[in-house]
């Protein structure tokens, strides 16, 4: 709906029409078809992930629109402004990081993990299995 009626996506008329949104990829895929975690990995410049996500990444950057700009210099600055805008996202998150957290690997491990499933699981995750 964005990509036509909203000008390449330049406006935001599907949440006006109460069309709810989808933020999906490839490591949420994977996992609704039952491919386990794997390892938690933290991926330089891309942050934490498990060994699944870490794989489903290399064929997130391959369809992303952004990243296939043919034109280099557009290309370029559409990804440094996706980064800059994601980053600024993050700060309120390094707050509650600093105050909050003891062991901070342990909190972020945790806090991604759990993220994950309910992503993947649309909020609806199946209770933990106890060993």
């Amino acid at each position: 709906m964005n990509s036509t009626v909203g000008i390449l996506g330049l406006f935001d008329v599907a949440t006006d029409l109460g069309l709810e949104k989808h933020d999906e990829d490839f490591g949420q895929t994977f996992g609704r078809w039952g491919v386990g975690n794997g390892a938690y990995v933290v991926v330089p410049f891309f942050g934490p992930r498990t060994a699944r996500d870490a794989v489903a990444l290399v064929l997130d950057v391959k369809t992303d629109p952004v990243a296939n700009v043919g034109h280099i210099p557009t290309r370029n600055t559409l990804l440094a402004v996706r980064v800059v805008s994601d980053r600024a996202n993050l700060l309120p998150a390094d707050k509650v990081i600093e105050e909050a957290a003891l062991d901070k690997y342990s909190y972020i491990r945790d806090g991604y993990l759990q993220r994950r499933r309910n992503l993947i699981h649309d909020g609806n995750a199946p209770r933990e299995q106890d060993d």
